[in-house]
């Protein structure tokens, strides 16, 4: 055996046990077999690194301190809050829509210890958990009935499913869409069983190009809204109208994927026109499926709404109870739908359309606020300014539009603006920002009003 064998042997008989560790530790608030887990993956890690031939001076000691690290984080729930700093308010990385606290905690409470879920408090008999919402659902989107699912993927697949098994559906090649995380509508139409037949090009698409595509297999047209991007230029999309004049000419159903859709009158908001879910209702569209975590501001969800008889269809498919919503979302959705009093007056308690609402001056009062809050020592140490900005919606929620913010920008000549995102990023409450141009930003548009105090505290522990 050569040296370099016996220093290996030697490194890994160093390695503490696991029940060393434990002991060393004494962590007693965390389950053991979780202690256990974590603490074998991070000695394998390590047994790997030595075995690659990698010198790792006082293995007990570098053992001890990577578990620290690792106990740190365990210690602490994975899942935590953090300062959105993005400017994006239907940001899919930090849960989109965000939700009130009363409106969360009031989800929860409903559900404590019991709820009647399935349970008709007038019979005493078995209920259908989607009686909470559909009603709300009907009146806001104009529509016969409606449900509710775990996301709109799950109420596309489901759509197509129940209602085109088998058979073709007519879709423009223009609408062919990749909407992100995979979401390809061609994958998504193959696995609900239904086969898709591509009409027009990417660009342009005509009614008579739909009509010369349809045939004795054919059970449906489909739109789906290119929420994510837009083709402009030398371009023609039929109007909805149309397309519903064509199938029910031929006895087909049109279907309608929004991916986001609004109940709100977003133009009267002051905000980019987004058309709301009725008036594609109204156009003839026989059954929409769209997101309940985008611009409707509820939990994750996907809602179904349209013509009775389609609707039935759908929630006699074996697959729906594989896609149903739990109670807790359903619980929350309630509670969000009851903000939209009418298209252009919606409760202050629906955060995700407040934090739309929202102007530059008002922000400004918040950003001025901040910067009166930091130390001397950091407005000295740092160029920090107030400045006009423009975000996204987010989650491919009005793709084109840009919405006018406020940000707040942090340069130093010492510091690179990587490492500002990373410090900040890793603070005890972590903030999210932004780099462009090698400078830092904050933007403030998806900052709520109550979260103001911990920027403060956190700019101040960060840039100290």
């Amino acid at each position: 055996m050569n040296i370099k064998q016996n220093k290996v042997r030697e490194a890994l008989k160093n390695i503490p046990s696991v029940d060393e560790i434990i002991n060393k530790f004494q962590i007693t608030d965390t389950p053991l077999k979780f202690l256990k887990y974590s603490i074998n993956i991070e000695l394998s890690n390590i047994r790997t690194k030595i075995l690659a031939g990698e010198n790792i001076n006082d293995i007990k000691k570098y053992t001890f301190n990577k578990i620290n690290k690792i106990f740190n984080k365990i210690k602490n729930n994975s899942l935590q809050p953090v300062i959105n700093g993005t400017g994006i308010i239907l940001h899919t990385g930090l849960g989109r829509a965000p939700i009130s606290k009363d409106i969360l905690v009031d989800g929860i409470l409903k559900n404590y210890p019991y709820s009647n879920l399935e349970l008709n408090l007038e019979t005493g008999k078995r209920g259908d958990r989607n009686i909470h919402v559909s009603s709300l659902f009907n009146s806001l989107c104009d529509c016969e009935d409606s449900t509710i699912v775990n996301n709109n993927a799950s109420a596309v697949i489901l759509m197509l499913n129940s209602l085109c098994n088998k058979k073709e559906v007519i879709i423009s090649r223009g609408q062919l869409v990749e909407i992100g995380g995979s979401f390809r509508i061609p994958d998504v139409m193959n696995k609900s069983q239904s086969k898709m037949i591509e009409v027009g090009t990417t660009n342009k698409t005509h009614i008579k190009d739909y009509e010369d595509a349809i045939t004795d297999n054919t059970s449906a047209i489909i739109y789906v809204h290119t929420s994510n991007y837009k083709v402009v230029g030398f371009t023609n999309e039929i109007d909805i109208n149309k397309l519903h004049l064509l199938a029910k000419k031929y006895n087909l159903p049109l279907l309608i994927d929004l991916g986001s859709g609004s109940f709100a009158d977003f133009k009267y908001l002051g905000l980019p026109f987004e058309k709301m879910i009725s008036k594609y209702i109204k156009k003839g569209a026989d059954i929409i499926t769209f997101s309940g975590d985008k611009l409707l501001g509820g939990p994750q969800s996907g809602i179904i709404v349209g013509k009775k008889k389609y609707i039935n269809i759908i929630k006699s498919n074996s697959l729906y109870r594989a896609f149903r919503c739990d109670k807790i979302r359903i619980s929350i959705m309630e509670t969000v739908l009851r903000t939209y009093y009418t298209s252009k007056k919606i409760s202050d308690k629906n955060l995700s359309i407040q934090l739309f609402k929202r102007s530059r001056n008002k922000l400004k009062i918040n950003a001025n606020k901040i910067i009166s809050g930091l130390s001397t020592e950091i407005t000295k140490n740092y160029k920090i300014n107030i400045v006009d900005s423009l975000v996204e919606a987010g989650s491919g929620s009005l793709p084109t539009e840009k919405i006018d913010s406020i940000a707040i920008s942090i340069y130093s000549k010492i510091i690179k603006a990587n490492k500002l995102y990373q410090f900040f990023l890793k603070n005890t409450n972590p903030v999210i920002g932004y780099i462009k141009n090698e400078i830092f930003y904050i933007d403030l548009k998806a900052v709520t009003n109550d979260q103001i105090d911990d920027l403060i505290k956190a700019m101040n522990k960060v840039l100290i």
